[in-house]
């Protein structure tokens, strides 16, 4: 008897040995069996009753159309040869190329290696590239949209499109996200120190001014955006990914793919963008500021104000009601501390599971024929000029305001205003421990931040309510 543990690379030759003959076998002619002009001239299995059950009419493959059928099935093979038909937003037919299916899966890389490598945010990158790389493989059809059946049901749907239409075409993830960002969201800077939400109003000057560039750029060649896609576009200045995936879905649901993905990437690179241009607009000597410590807020403040905001939504500005006031029952849900396991899961787990779906639907929308095009271009550039203006509008009107007050602030906290929490309020206190290393403004640049947060919800249910009729 053979030893299989003294004799393990004899027993490893004998499989192989039998896999190799079983395998030459099954390309061999069988005796009696005649061959057919549709089967490549070889024997069918209709006199092989017996052999192989319920294969009578599967056709027999030559060992050269084999191994020709594997190589055409590779993806090597798709990207030099692969030409699909696609429609593209705008409901213009293109074909796609196989090189630009894997132009889309090299960003797809380039995104998970600045989130991992980089370290740019990478609960976003890294699951939004692998959303773009699984997206843009041929064959896999993780993107299919599939068949509509009689009953109702799709047939053929692909993974990354269920997660697509689950959520993130529509407001479940966002709303569920901005639940997750009250739960995880202090408010007391902000309460402590009010006029710091003028610095997150001042945020939304980049949104608006945005608005006006993305109509400009309709003389442009190839260029045509209306109002609601101007809306769309503009958000990404509030540096707030599920706002921006929210006012998409509402005005303008087949620029969603493009508005999102600028709206995360430049979040990622909030302390690349933001920095250079917070150190143009001050002096040394402005930066050097230091704030006085902020004044213990009490409970009772805290329970009460994502109250009194919700509340003045509703009678203010009704179309913001679903952000403001997913954001504020979160922050109710962490304040008034009855409910810690509600508060827990919707800071941990929920936020957590729901940020990889919404991040992996978003990476699913960058495909070639939604992305390779002169508009998607212009929204990118304007997503950036949007951010840049959001940054600049918070530091000039933290100077500005300094004019009047008695006791200054430091101007690095007017970036905070985008709504990139807490990453622009991060930035802030970085760039100001760069002058000085006691100066720490990380508490007093959360006012704006989280005031940022508000803001663009605002501005968000402003658009919706004027052109979402």
């Amino acid at each position: 008897m053979i030893d299989l543990k003294k004799n393990p690379v004899l027993i490893t030759k004998l499989c192989l040995v039998i896999i190799a003959g079983a395998f030459i076998f099954s390309f061999m002619p069988r005796a009696g069996a005649q061959g057919s002009p549709e089967t490549d001239e070889l024997p069918s299995f209709r006199n092989l009753d017996g052999i192989i059950p319920n294969s009578q009419n599967i056709p027999r493959v030559s060992l050269k159309s084999f191994i020709l059928n594997i190589a055409e099935t590779t993806g090597i093979f798709k990207f030099i040869t692969d030409s699909t038909p696609k429609r593209t937003p705008s409901n213009r037919d293109i074909t796609v190329l196989g090189w630009q299916e894997l132009l889309m899966v090299a960003v797809g890389f380039l995104i998970v290696y600045l989130g991992v490598a980089k370290g740019f945010e990478p609960l976003l990158l890294v699951p939004i590239g692998f959303g773009v790389i699984f997206v843009n493989i041929p064959m896999a059809g993780m993107g299919e949209a599939g068949h509509l059946l009689a009953d109702g049901t799709r047939e053929g749907q692909g993974f990354l499109d269920i997660i697509y239409k689950a959520g993130v075409g529509n407001e479940f993830f966002p709303l569920i996200i901005f639940i997750g960002i009250g739960a995880m969201t202090d408010f007391g800077p902000l309460i402590a120190n009010p006029k710091t939400a003028l610095l997150g109003a001042a945020a939304q000057f980049g949104v608006f001014a945005t608005m006006l560039f993305v109509s400009v750029a309709n003389f442009l060649p190839g260029v045509a955006f209306n109002l609601r896609e101007a809306c769309a576009v503009s958000i990404i200045g509030g540096a707030d990914g599920p706002t921006t995936i929210y006012v998409a879905a509402k005005l303008a649901p087949h620029l969603l793919a493009t508005v999102a993905v600028a709206a995360y990437s430049y979040m990622a690179l909030v302390p690349i963008i933001q920095p250079p241009i917070m150190k143009a607009l001050t002096t040394k000597q402005e930066r050097l500021i230091r704030m006085k410590q902020l004044r213990p807020v009490s409970k009772t403040e805290k329970v009460f104000f994502p109250i009194v905001v919700f509340v003045l939504t509703l009678l203010l500005i009704p179309a913001a009601a679903p952000l403001i006031g997913c954001l504020m029952f979160g922050n109710f849900i962490r304040e008034c501390g009855v409910v810690e396991r509600l508060s827990d899961t919707s800071q941990n787990a929920l936020m957590n599971i729901v940020s990889m779906f919404l991040s992996l639907g978003v990476g699913s929308q960058m495909t070639p024929e939604k992305f390779l095009n002169p508009s998607s271009l212009i929204i990118v550039v304007m997503g950036l000029v949007a951010f840049a203006i959001a940054t600049t509008a918070g530091v000039l009107v933290a100077k500005f305001m300094n004019l009047f007050l008695k006791e200054k602030i430091n101007p690095l906290i007017g970036s905070a205003g985008v709504s990139a929490v807490p990453m622009a309020a991060r930035v802030s206190n970085k760039v100001g421990l760069d002058d000085d290393p006691g100066n720490f403004l990380l508490m007093h640049a959360m006012g704006p931040n989280v005031a940022g947060v508000i803001g663009t919800a605002i501005a968000a249910g402003v658009m919706i309510a004027v052109y979402g009729g």
